[in-house]
C-alpha cells in the first residue's frame, strides 16, 4: 500500500515470512512524523535496510489499523496538495504534484 499523507510518503508491505508489515519512507523524517502523530508503535528507523526505500520501521497489522482510523479522522482540509505544501513546504507539494499528474493517466483506462 502506498500512502501518500499530509505528513509524509509510505509504502507499507508485508514481508514474506514476516507477521507485522513493514513501513517503508524515502525520507526518515517522514518516519518520525508518522510515529509522532499517528503511529507511536513504529519500531525505531532502520536505515539503509532496503534496496528501494532507505528508511524502515515495523509495525503490528492491528496498531497499523489504528493509525489509519486516526488519521482518516483527521481530514479537514478541501484539497489535499495545499495541505501537504502547508505542513511541509512547497518542494513536497511539487512532489505530490508530479504524483497525481502521473495517475491523472487513469483516467483514461
Amino acid at each position: 500500500m502506498w500512502l501518500l499523507t499530509t505528513i509524509g510518503f509510505f509504502s507499507v508491505v508485508q514481508k514474506r515470512g514476516e507477521s507485522g508489515l513493514t513501513v517503508r519512507a524515502r525520507a526518515a523524517s517522514d518516519l518520525d512524523r508518522l510515529r509522532e502523530k499517528y503511529l507511536p508503535e513504529v519500531s525505531a528507523t532502520i536505515p539503509n535496510a532496503g534496496t528501494d526505500y532507505p528508511f524502515r520501521g515495523t509495525i503490528t497489522h492491528t496498531d497499523f489499523a489504528r493509525g489509519l482510523a486516526k488519521m482518516g479522522g483527521d481530514i479537514h482540509y478541501e484539497n489535499f496538495k495545499s495541505e501537504g505544501a502547508r505542513k511541509m513546504g512547497r518542494k513536497r507539494e511539487a512532489v505530490y504534484e508530479k504524483v497525481w499528474s502521473a495517475l491523472f493517466e487513469l483516467e483514461n483506462e
